[in-house]
């Protein structure tokens, strides 16, 4: 119970300070992990999602539950709610849910009395009346839709590293935080394979214009803040990320059929994002496509896959010996000179890209898993100047206005 008392007396100080506020805690570490483990030795190899979820999400309740005893320990009134309690509604299929709607008024009331309210993230309630959960990371999501739905400014994520960091600091000695990220630069990053922050609650606080504040839980250093400032003659790049658990997937037909229209539907039905898709044209023969997606959705998508190919006698194939590497930066795909010094520079090292993917402001590469490190470490010096320099002006601003997220 270490880490939760200092967490509860570092809230404890906030209530103090501003009075009550809503907080979303996740699981403790290690924590998802083990009952993911439990749900396999109980029901085998592909268990019931349904109960898979009622179980998983017991790991969040039980943070919630103790985060609140602990602050009524510190003299601090709180209430913890379960995502069903907090009036979180959500769409989509067992695992990989989608924050539909949030009904803030049991949360608003409880504020209203006094209290702290600790939310369990990661978490809501469907249709139905059932338990589905976000998928990895989901608290943060959680914790950005909440800030939304309260109509907070400002949305603070208190975590176990110092902040978003240039590159991943395993990776490269010199990595250095970033005290500042434009939100769709963040997003990208997220996407990449930063793991700070899930994708789609960088996605959803850009959207709604919502600031976050990346924090160490133990406090020291000031942290990231993501938030919006003019970028016309920002350098292009901001950061390297790597995202080591991707798959390669190619799909072929000699039939010459599109099936580019099933394989995405089929893929959606389990709402599995893909990314650095490529596909063969009208005119060829023979029907190839490829996209990289999640290593942890492999068994899905290729029982998904497996359905669509197989009755069309089209094959797939799966790779899972690359990583992707980005480089990401705002308007980088603007600027061509900067898709030429990546390729450039790995080409130099012997460094084989097989695929490459551009959007607004990210590049990617696939490269040899076996590579990655190298092919990381080799992209953040040839950007190193610009990194420093996306870094410079710009003050933090007060929080106004916040909910929290804490990771105990």
């Amino acid at each position: 119970m270490g880490k939760i008392a200092r967490i509860a007396a570092l809230l404890a100080a906030e209530a103090e300070r501003q009075g009550p506020f809503p907080v979303v805690v996740s699981a403790r570490g290690g924590t998802t992990d083990q009952l993911l483990e439990l749900a396999a030795a109980a029901g085998g190899p592909d268990p019931a999602a349904r109960e898979v979820d009622q179980l998983l999400s017991t790991g969040e309740i039980a943070s919630a539950a103790q985060l609140a005893l602990a602050l009524g320990r510190c003299g601090v009134p709180a209430v913890s709610l379960t995502g069903t309690q907090a009036g979180i509604n959500v769409s989509g299929p067992g695992g990989n849910g989608a924050v539909a709607s949030i009904d803030t008024t049991r949360i608003q009331a409880e504020l209203a009395a006094g209290k702290v309210v600790v939310v369990a993230g990661f978490q809501g309630v469907d249709a139905v009346g059932d338990v589905v959960t976000l998928g990895r990371g989901g608290s943060d999501t959680t914790a950005v839709a909440l800030a939304v739905a309260l109509g907070a400014r400002r949305c603070e994520i208190y975590t176990d590293v110092d902040g978003v960091y240039t590159v991943d600091p395993r990776l490269v000695a010199d990595a250095q935080i970033l005290r500042h990220v434009d939100p769709d630069v963040m997003t990208e990053m997220a996407f990449a394979g930063s793991k700070v922050l899930h994708p789609r609650s960088a996605q959803l606080a850009a959207t709604h214009g919502l600031e976050l504040h990346v924090r160490d839980a133990a406090g020291g250093d000031s942290g990231t803040v993501v938030s919006r400032r003019p970028l016309e003659t920002a350098p292009a790049v901001s950061a390297v990320a790597c995202d080591p658990r991707v798959a390669r997937v190619l799909i072929r037909s000699p039939h010459g059929r599109d099936l580019a229209p099933e394989v995405l539907e089929a893929l959606s039905l389990h709402a599995i994002p893909v990314d650095l898709v490529a596909r063969s044209g009208p005119a060829e023969e023979e029907f190839r496509m490829g996209f990289t997606i999640d290593a942890g959705n492999l068994d899905t998508v290729r029982r998904a896959l497996r359905e669509v190919a197989d009755p069309r006698g089209a094959t797939v194939v799966i790779d899972e010996n690359v990583s992707k590497v980005s480089v990401v930066g705002p308007g980088i795909r603007a600027r061509p000179a900067y898709i030429a010094r990546i390729t450039a520079v790995l080409a130099e090292a012997g460094i084989d890209i097989s695929w490459v993917a551009l959007s607004a402001n990210r590049a990617s590469v696939t490269v040899a898993r076996d590579r990655r490190a190298e092919a990381v470490r080799l992209l953040h010096r040839e950007f190193h100047a610009d990194i420093t320099a996306s870094q410079s002006g710009g003050d933090d601003a007060e929080p106004l206005d916040t909910v929290e997220e804490l990771k105990p």
